[in-house]
């Protein structure tokens, strides 16, 4: 298993990324009865080698598996490998299914944290995670740069409804032949795998806003023809809302927002709800 891992990261070194995901539980016998026997045997050794790869190439590096927490309990989590090598937190799926909890002793986890690294924040998601709209919830009320999303199921358009719901970026690693993605805040696919690649990188930039098209056309049309190529606005069409993107070091999306008083997608929903709430007539 770190032999086959080692060889699947070595693809993806040559592009220096920062962040590495992998799929759910990636380093599972698949179709085998002596899952636990395996895992007790197993111990941290993929994770310490994974460690290992994250230090020697400075990156951070995502390790979901099955694990025995501090009380002995099991646990499908996914632990964030910092830059280091260091654990830098866990992240225990939220959702399991019902045979992980009955057939397997898997229990659930309970918290949705958001970790902090030097480029932004991020948060977790384990496969059938992404049915639940509560945990969801949460994470739009923590507004993560990125959204991890490790899993053994696709998740069709739920994918582009978490991502767009949080406003961040949704790198999935899925278990092929489904294809793994990387999802913008707007939904649009920015990279994916094919049948001929399982593995996929791109740059992204952080430095970003969703913003509804209502009361926002000229406003945009100003920015574009004042700053040009050094401002970026993907319209991914039938949305209503577009990602504007800083692509200058002279300035910052929130610059462009006082300059040009933009209004995020999210605040502007936000409002006509609270309008929607106190115009109703009977």
């Amino acid at each position: 298993m770190i032999r086959h891992w080692r060889d699947r990261i070595s693809r993806v070194l040559p592009d220096r990324p920062d962040l590495i995901v992998l799929p759910e539980l990636c380093d599972r016998l698949a179709g085998r009865d002596d899952e636990p026997e395996y895992y007790l045997a197993r111990g941290n050794r993929v994770r310490d080698a994974l460690a290992e790869l994250a230090a020697a190439h400075v990156c951070y590096l995502t390790y979901p598996a099955q694990r025995l927490d501090a009380d002995s309990r099991w646990r499908n989590s996914l632990q964030l490998i910092g830059r280091d090598g260091t654990i830098l937190g866990t992240y225990d799926k939220n959702h399991l299914t019902i045979d992980e909890y009955e057939k397997r002793g898997t229990l659930y986890g309970t918290e949705a944290q958001v970790f902090e690294l030097d480029f932004g924040q991020v948060a977790c998601v384990i496969c059938f995670d992404l049915n639940f709209d509560g945990l969801l919830a949460t994470y739009v009320a923590a507004e993560p740069d990125l959204l991890l999303f490790s899993s053994a199921y696709h998740g069709s358009f739920r994918q582009q409804q978490w991502a767009y719901s949080t406003g961040a970026y949704l790198p999935a690693a899925v278990y092929p032949p489904a294809p793994s993605a990387i999802i913008s805040p707007v939904g649009h696919t920015i990279a994916n795998t094919t049948n001929y690649h399982d593995e996929i990188t791109a740059r992204i930039n952080l430095d970003r806003i969703v913003i509804h098209l209502d009361y926002h056309g000229k406003k945009l049309r100003d920015m574009k023809r004042k700053y040009g190529p050094e401002v970026y606005i993907h319209d991914p069409g039938l949305l209503g809302s577009v990602l504007l993107t800083s692509e200058s070091d002279q300035r910052t999306v929130a610059d462009l927002v006082e300059e040009f008083e933009l209004e995020s997608a999210a605040a502007y929903l936000g409002r006509a709800l609270v309008h929607r709430s106190t115009h109703v007539e009977g």
